[in-house]
Parts: C-alpha cells; sequence; structure tokens
C-alpha cells in the first residue's frame, strides 16, 4: 500500500513544479548575472579595486563581522540564561522586551545616538556645561566610527540570539545542569561545560543570522562613513558609474554570505544532541538574591534600555521639533509608497513560498529539495548584490527590446521592467522568501498527510486540497509570514535604492536621504513610522515568549 505522499506524488500537476522551479530561477537569477557580469568585465577593474579599496573594504567587513558575532553572541546567550536559568525581580516583563529592539532598522539607532552622542549632542554639551571643558579640552568617544556602527547592529541584532538560545535552554532536561551542580559545579561553570554545549547549534543559527544582517547592512555604514562592501557596491554603481567594478564587489560578497549560508549547512547537519532524560521536568530555577538579583535585573535591562528605550525618546525629542507634516502630500506619497510596495511584496512573496512548500510536499524527493534550497539562498545575499544582479540582465534586455521596436515599428518602450516597480517587488521575493518559507513549513508540519488522502478519496485535486484542506489550517501561519515580509520590506534600504524608479522614495528612503543630508530632526518622522510598523511582528514574537 502506498503511503499518503507517495500516491500524492503521483498525481501532483506539472504546472506545480514549473511554477516552483520558475521561482527558484527567480532566486538564482541574481546571483548568476552578478558571476557573469563580474567575470565578463575583465581584469583591469579588479586590479584597480585589489590596489585601492579592496583591502580597506575587506577589512571594515570583517572586523565588523567579528565585533557583531562577539556582542551579539555575550548579549544573546546571557540575557537568555538568565531569564531561562534564575528568577530576579522583573524577569518576566524583561524576558519579553529583551525582544523589543528587534523592531529598529540599525540605521535608526544610528540617526537617534549620532544626534545624542556627537559634538552638539546632548551627552557633549551637558559634559563641557558641567566640566567647563572647552571643545580640545577632552575626549568623547566617536559615534560615526566602525566601533559605534557594531554598537548599533549589536543592539538591533541581538534578539536573534536570544532568541534562539532561550528556546534551546527551555527545551533542555534539568538532570544534566543538576548533576553538574551536584559535582560542585557553580551556575556560571555548569552553564559553559553543560548548557551552551546542548545549544550550540540554536546559538551558532542565531549568531549566523545576524552576521548575514551584518553583511547586508547599508544605511548604518554608509552613515557612519564606514567602507565596506555594501557601501562599495552603491559608490561604484551610482558614485563612479563602474558597472564592472559593483559586479565584481558584489561578487566578492555574495562568495563571503554564501560561504556562510555553506558553513551554517554543515553545523546544522553535524551539531546533533541526543539527550536521554529530555523527557524529565525542568530544573528548577535559581533564585538570586541581593546584589546577584539586582546584577541580573541590570544586565538584561541595559540592551533593553540602549536598544529600545533611548531610541525612542531621542526620535520623538527630534521628531517634535522638525515640522515635518505626517498628512501632508508628499509625506504621504512616501507611505503610500511604502505600504504598495510591502504589500505587493508581501503577497507575492507568500504566494512564492506555498507554491513551494506544496510542490514540496506532493512530490518530496531531491528535485523539490533542491528547488527549496535554492529559494532560501537569497536570505543569505545582501540587498545590493540582488539589485545589481537583477539590474543587469533585465537592463540588457530593456535595451534590446527598445531597439528592436524601434527599429521595426519606430515606436520606443523604454526602460519596461527596469523603470518599474516590479523589479524592487522582485527583489524583496528574492531576500525574504526564505522567512516566508520557515513561517510556512512550520504550520505545515500540523496538517498531517491523512488529510492529503482524505481530500482525494473524496475527488479533490492537488489545488484542490491547498485551497480547502491546508489554507485554512495554515491561516495563522501565512499571517504570520505575511506580516515578517512585510514589516521587513519597510525597513529595507540598499535595494531600494539603487532599484526604485525615478523620484518613487518610500519612508526608508526618505529617513537616509534627510539624515545623509545631516537633518537628523527630519528624518527622525520616518524613522518613527518605520519602527511603529515594525513592531508588529515584535509585539507576535513577545506574545508567544509571554505564552512560553
Amino acid at each position: 500500500m502506498l503511503r499518503p505522499t507517495q500516491r500524492a506524488k503521483r498525481r501532483a500537476p506539472a504546472s506545480l513544479s514549473g511554477l516552483a522551479w520558475l521561482v527558484a530561477a527567480i532566486c538564482l537569477l541574481p546571483m548568476v548575472a552578478v558571476a557573469i557580469a563580474a567575470l565578463s568585465g575583465g581584469t583591469d577593474t579588479i586590479v584597480h579595486l585589489a590596489d585601492t579599496v579592496l583591502g580597506r573594504y575587506a577589512a571594515n567587513t570583517v572586523l565588523l563581522v567579528v565585533l557583531v558575532s562577539f556582542g551579539t553572541f555575550a548579549i544573546g546567550v546571557g540575557a537568555a540564561w538568565l531569564v531561562t536559568m534564575t528568577r530576579f525581580p522583573m524577569v518576566k516583563i524583561l524576558e519579553v522586551a529583551l525582544v523589543l529592539p528587534l523592531a529598529f532598522p540599525a540605521y535608526v539607532l544610528a540617526y537617534a545616538y549620532t544626534h545624542m552622542l556627537d559634538h552638539p549632542g546632548i551627552v557633549q554639551t551637558t559634559l563641557r556645561s558641567l566640566m567647563g571643558w572647552g571643545p580640545r579640552d577632552y575626549w568623547f568617544p566617536e559615534i560615526r566610527s566602525l566601533g559605534g556602527a557594531a554598537v548599533m547592529l549589536i543592539l538591533v541584532l541581538y534578539p536573534y540570539v536570544y532568541l534562539l538560545a532561550r528556546a534551546s535552554f527551555l527545551q533542555q532536561s534539568g538532570s544534566t545542569f543538576m548533576a553538574a551542580r551536584a559535582l560542585g559545579s557553580r551556575p556560571w561553570v555548569a552553564l559553559w561545560r553543560v548548557s551552551l554545549p546542548l545549544a550550540r547549534p540554536a546559538i551558532a543559527a542565531g549568531v549566523l543570522l545576524a552576521v548575514m544582517e551584518t553583511i547586508a547592512d547599508f544605511g548604518t555604514v554608509a552613515y557612519f562613513g564606514v567602507q565596506t562592501f555594501a557601501t562599495g557596491i552603491y559608490t561604484s554603481w551610482f558614485s563612479l558609474g563602474d558597472r564592472a567594478g559593483a559586479a565584481q564587489l558584489a561578487l566578492c560578497l555574495l562568495s563571503f554570505a554564501l560561504l556562510l549560508a555553506v558553513l551554517e549547512r554543515v553545523q546544522r547537519g553535524r551539531a546533533k544532541y541526543h539527550d536521554p532524560t529530555r523527557t524529565q521536568k525542568h530544573h528548577p530555577p535559581i533564585t538570586l538574591k541581593g546584589w546577584a538579583a539586582a546584577g541580573a535585573a541590570l544586565l538584561c535591562g541595559i540592551p533593553v534600555f540602549f536598544g529600545a528605550i533611548i531610541p525612542v525618546i531621542a526620535l520623538f525629542s527630534l521628531g517634535i521639533g522638525s515640522e515635518q507634516d505626517l498628512l501632508s502630500p508628499r509625506y504621504l506619497g512616501f507611505i503610500r509608497n511604502s505600504l504598495l510596495l510591502a504589500s505587493i511584496a508581501a503577497g507575492l512573496t507568500l504566494g512564492a513560498a506555498i507554491i513551494l512548500g506544496f510542490y514540496q510536499r506532493t512530490q518530496p524527493g531531491r528535485a523539490a529539495s533542491t528547488s527549496v534550497y535554492a529559494a532560501r539562498l537569497g536570505y543569505a545575499v545582501p540587498g545590493g548584490v540582488i539589485a545589481v544582479g537583477l539590474l543587469v540582465p533585465f537592463a540588457a534586455f530593456d535595451n534590446v527590446l527598445d531597439a528592436w521596436m524601434r527599429a521595426t515599428f519606430d515606436i520606443s518602450t523604454g526602460l519596461l521592467i527596469t523603470g518599474s516597480i516590479w523589479l524592487l517587488v522582485f527583489a524583496y521575493m528574492v531576500r525574504f522568501l526564505a522567512a516566508a518559507l520557515g513561517a510556512y513549513e512550520g504550520g505545515q508540519a500540523l496538517v498531517h498527510a491523512n488529510m492529503d488522502a482524505a481530500s482525494r478519496s473524496l475527488g479533490k485535486g492537488p489545488f484542490a486540497t491547498l485551497r480547502r484542506v491546508h489554507l485554512p489550517i495554515l491561516t495563522p501561519s501565512l499571517l504570520t509570514a505575511l506580516l515578517i515580509v512585510f514589516v521587513d520590506v519597510m525597513k529595507e534600504l540598499p535595494a531600494t535604492l539603487i532599484l526604485r524608479p525615478f523620484n518613487y522614495d518610500t519612508l526608508a528612503v526618505q529617513a537616509y536621504r534627510l539624515a545623509s543630508d545631516e537633518r537628523l530632526d527630519g528624518a527622525a518622522v520616518p524613522s518613527l513610522v518605520i519602527v511603529a510598523v515594525g513592531l508588529l511582528p515584535v509585539i507576535l514574537i513577545c506574545r508567544q515568549v509571554g505564552r512560553e
């Protein structure tokens, strides 16, 4: 007798596999196009880059990755262990509040802290007033530096590590930890020798997510004047008009991102642990008192204070005196453009995730797994690389089509694709499809294979089964995926800067433009709107954390 998945495999329509491979091909197109454009650009450009800026780009990118890795690991793992393994005042509030910085784009924090910590900012002004110092009488850390960019990224990316580490700690049995304590190990020693090794796969996955976001960041490093591969791509493409140089820099960054993706895949496949005592109850939390309790509350409260509370206060104080009118026709246009792009991209990305996920379910095998893996690679590719990879082939297509129409019909088609929002929407889909797939597959686990068999026994085909059985059950997961992609698109900056049509600006672009002109008070207004929208999925995550 055939299993349900085997019967589904025989009846799955060819159109489903065709759509799934079309989505996978679109996701692979930017990477292939970047490689071809870089390799066909000759060696003169890359030799010149190697002699001038390539070493600086590589060194800054690697140093930024190292700093963010250590910072997110220390804060994320430390906070996760404290809120799961110990009890101290306000622990229930802090375990939820620690997720809040996830709603902030790093470049928004950069604007807020520059306003406070720059030479004319409130911090240095207050110091000079209290101490009677002159402008050259003291030293103060420079916020606009590689270290400052690393701090901004750490504050908004540590929740990735925190959430995954916390989930892993909650799933661990208490027997091994209590055995280490019974043998005389102190709590922190038991954490290092027992809890951390068991949670290593989850922690590594969280750190690698933070690293991928770091190499993809453009707004923070560009505003702080830190030269990385992400800023180099934009500078080469627009400021210098060097398409070959931009493609070759994009290929370097793509290689680094794919290397990280492979490392994540390898460590996830090899780092597996079996705990035969997992069914036993969790160990009782350690109750902290006195200075230990105060220290734990302080350590967990610091990232929330500096990653969420202070930036909101700073942005509000800037926005009140900015004279920016959110209800003006210009700002309503920015909001409309942002919402339109985010809505279309979220809907298209969710549709692509459903196609790939259902194809993998109805036709399990190497072909389906390969298409899904190819679609997931986009999350490891920075937005600037995707933008260059899409712009090169579609700009060539537009030029060829326009030349043929002129020669044949004496009609100019202009920039049919590259001059529209659709290329930008496709870039968003490639970048964020992995997030939608993750949410969809998480919900799909609730749909038992026997439901598919029952639907087919009633004469329903695969698409009818998807529409009448799967989708109603998957509604919460689908809404979560839709919301995650929607908010990610609202915050996305590098691909939007490169691919947006002429005079088609979003809130993120407006915030970046105003901040680049040193008009931080004006940049605070669109930044606050982006943060407000970003709080929606964070609230959902906080509710889930509260239930756990």
